[in-house]
């Protein structure tokens, strides 16, 4: 996150899970790398962005910094910042990053890996694109790894399915007007590819999208995306024509704050999945969506896999077809206030951060 400061929603990703922890009792540290080539000046930019972001949530004090070249000094002080050394007091390293330097790690007690993209990971892992840290536990949000009949490599792992999480306090339900459209907040271009025995196949938002590019033109309600798009991007010019509105991702979601304002104002949302997730099959949801769930907004989005808990059709609506997605939405807006409630329950029933990080923590220090 330290590098990506105009990320409110990637921020997210970690902030439920940070928030989850610490209203259990947990006493949390935000560990942040810097790596080693980093202009200072720079840092010092982004260690203020990031700490200014982290102020809101009362976490701001809680950020620890460490170098990820372990021949390059860094001094955290400097940067009123706690070093790696009071970070590794801590009972559990509690990782998001595959390769963390393993002198890092080592420092700490206990280890745990926490796998925020399923599938695909383990794919470029076992393609030698990235090379795992070793941990003292695995845990996955693909329902589906480490399962059998999966495709997804388990590397020799045992990995632990938990859900992903949001705080629910955090996100309270709010109303939207009744023109706001459905919405979602992404990186059109960014993903990377998929490689098979035979092919490399794109796997960015984008190619999700194209097939479900007429949804303007079949449903009477507004659709919106924010995205990393320009004005003048031939992408975007071609998304408007097709009767979507695209705004700027980086000015309506830049922070947590703005990101959540987005959501909460939306009717509910509307998304595709990259095309990993679907050829995987890894039974993943976002933390995005999560967060437009506890608002009470209910959500359309791509089916990615069977799930041994999440619905079709009530709160949350999975679609394999342009033709069942636009029978979800229109579900939706004919019984709106309902779908709603059926959203927000959904969180509270699966996805509460104050029950997902209890048991994961249980498992982890077991």
């Amino acid at each position: 996150t330290l590098e990506y400061p105009e990320g409110g929603g990637h921020l997210w990703e970690y902030l439920n899970w940070a928030l989850g922890l610490r209203a259990i009792g947990c006493n949390v540290i935000w560990l942040e790398s810097v790596a080693a080539n980093s202009p200072l000046a720079e840092v010092q930019v982004n260690v203020s962005t990031l700490k200014l972001r982290l102020e809101r949530y009362d976490l701001a004090n809680c950020l620890a910094l460490y170098s990820s070249d372990e021949t390059t000094p860094l001094d955290a002080a400097a940067m009123q910042c706690m070093d790696v050394d009071a970070a590794a007091c801590a009972d559990l390293l509690l990782e998001f990053r595959y390769d963390t330097p393993s002198h890092i790690v080592k420092r700490f007690r206990r280890s745990a890996l926490l796998d925020i993209d399923p599938g695909l990971s383990q794919a470029w892992i076992n393609k030698g694109r990235i090379n795992l840290t070793p941990h003292d536990v695995y845990f996955t949000t693909g329902e589906t790894v480490g399962r059998p009949g999966t495709q997804i490599p388990d590397l020799g792992l045992n990995w632990i399915y938990t859900s992903p999480c949001v705080a629910l306090d955090w996100w309270p339900v709010r109303e939207a007007t009744a023109d706001a459209p459905f919405t979602t907040v992404a990186h059109w271009y960014a993903g990377g590819w998929l490689e098979d025995d035979a092919h490399a196949h794109l796997d960015d938002k984008r190619s999700g999208f194209l097939p479900f590019l007429d949804m303007p033109e079949l449903i009477d309600h507004p659709f919106q995306l924010a995205l990393d798009l320009l004005p003048e991007d031939e992408q975007r010019i071609a998304l408007e024509g097709r009767g979507w509105s695209v705004v700027d991702a980086h000015s309506v979601a830049a922070t947590p704050w703005n990101y959540q304002r987005y959501i909460q104002d939306s009717c509910g949302e509307f998304s595709c999945a990259k095309p990993a997730c679907l050829k995987l099959e890894n039974a993943w949801l976002s933390n995005r969506t999560l967060c437009y769930l506890a608002s009470g907004k209910p959500a359309v989005v791509q089916h990615t896999g069977t799930s041994r808990f999440l619905p079709d059709d009530s709160g949350l609506f999975r679609f394999r077809s342009l033709q069942e997605a636009t029978r979800c939405v229109k579900q939706i807006v004919a019984d709106y206030e309902s779908q709603c409630k059926f959203a927000r329950s959904l969180a509270q029933d699966y996805f509460d951060a104050t029950q997902v990080t209890g048991v994961l923590l249980e498992k982890a220090l077991s």
